[in-house]
C-alpha cells in the first residue's frame, strides 16, 4: 500500500510542477488532475490511521473526498 501510495503522490506532484511551467488550458486540466489525485491519496492515507473495522472504511473514504476536494478547491479546478 505504501508503494502505491508513494507513486500516486509523486505522479500527482509531477503533474502539478510540470503544469505550473505555462498557463494553458490543457496544462491546468492536467495539473488538476494530478493534483487532485494526490490530494485523495493522502487524504485516504491519513483517514486509514483513524478507527477500526467500518470506521476505519468510513474514515478512510471521508478522508479521500476531503483530501480531492480540498486540493481540487485550492487548485482552482
Amino acid at each position: 500500500m505504501d508503494f502505491y501510495l508513494k507513486t500516486i503522490t509523486l505522479v500527482g506532484l509531477m503533474a502539478t510542477s510540470a503544469a505550473c511551467t505555462v498557463s494553458t488550458p490543457a496544462q491546468h486540466e492536467v495539473a488538476c488532475v494530478g493534483g487532485t489525485l494526490a490530494g485523495a491519496a493522502i487524504g485516504g492515507a491519513i483517514g486509514n490511521r483513524f478507527g477500526g473495522g467500518t470506521g476505519q472504511t468510513i474514515a478512510t473514504a471521508a478522508g479521500v473526498f476531503t483530501g480531492g476536494a480540498t486540493t481540487a478547491r485550492s487548485m482552482g479546478c
